[in-house]
Order: structure tokens, then C-alpha cells, then sequence
């Protein structure tokens, strides 16, 4: 193999390793999040993961803006999702429960996602109608 190819192979082995990290705000509240703006790092989302830090989180850039679904088959942590217009406002927030194929819907055309631990939100005050800051320096969904 060439050293690219092992390179490439590495890269994929360990997505999270390599993962691009955005720095985002809510009201007074700094977070550090993973960005998945592909169609494979969204697929792959948090699934597989033991534990998120308490303000971390990943950022779910789409390509197109729309009432977006979410489910939690795979994923160990019981999480909570922000939908997120492309103005940075939180439309509605859901809890999630771990591995369950419950589906939960953005209630109006979201462009983005954020998923944290559960509870995160209510622990923090947040609420539908809070601004995300810092989105614009998110790579385009593809």
C-alpha cells in the first residue's frame, strides 16, 4: 500500500479523530461541536459513542432545508436535538432515548441539527426561539 492509501484508510477507521470542530454560542453558553456535513457523517452521526463531554455536541449541516427526521438506532447515549433554522433559531428541541427507532421531526424547515447530552438545553434555559451563534462558520452540507 502506498503511504496515501494508508493515510485514506486511517481517516475512515476513525471519523471522529478527524472530524471538523466548530465553536458555537446560545445566549451565554459556549459549546464545542463535531460538524457532520456529509451525507456519511450524518448517517454515522453519534452512533457507537460511550460518552459526549458535558458541552460538547455535534452539528448536522444539510444541503437543503426541510423538516428533517432523526432517530436513535445505534446510539448508546440518550441524547437531546435542537432543530435549527438557517437564521440560527432553534425551532423545537426533543429528547431522545438511546437505541430506540422513535423518529423525532423538525417542526419547521430546519437547516441544521444539534445534538447534546440529554437535558442538556433545559439545564442550560434554552429554549425554541434562542439564536445559535457561530453557524456561519459551518461548511456547506453536501
Amino acid at each position: 500500500m502506498r503511504p496515501l492509501q494508508i493515510l485514506l484508510l486511517l481517516c475512515l477507521a476513525i471519523p471522529s479523530a478527524w472530524a471538523d470542530t466548530l465553536a458555537l454560542r446560545i445566549n451565554q453558553h459556549s459549546l464545542q461541536v463535531e460538524v457532520a456535513a456529509t451525507r456519511h457523517s450524518r448517517e454515522h452521526g453519534l452512533m457507537q459513542r460511550q460518552q459526549l463531554c458535558a458541552d460538547c455536541g455535534m452539528l448536522f449541516v444539510f444541503p437543503r432545508i426541510e423538516r428533517h427526521t432523526f432517530w436513535m438506532k445505534n446510539t448508546a447515549l440518550p441524547l437531546a436535538i435542537a432543530f435549527i433554522a438557517a437564521d440560527g433559531s432553534i425551532i423545537n428541541i426533543e429528547e431522545m432515548q438511546a437505541n430506540t427507532t422513535d423518529h423525532h421531526r423538525a417542526q419547521g424547515d430546519a437547516l441544521y441539527a444539534l445534538e447534546m447530552n440529554s437535558g442538556w438545553f433545559a439545564r442550560q434555559g434554552i429554549k425554541p426561539g434562542d439564536k445559535v451563534q457561530g453557524l456561519e462558520q459551518a461548511p456547506r452540507g453536501q
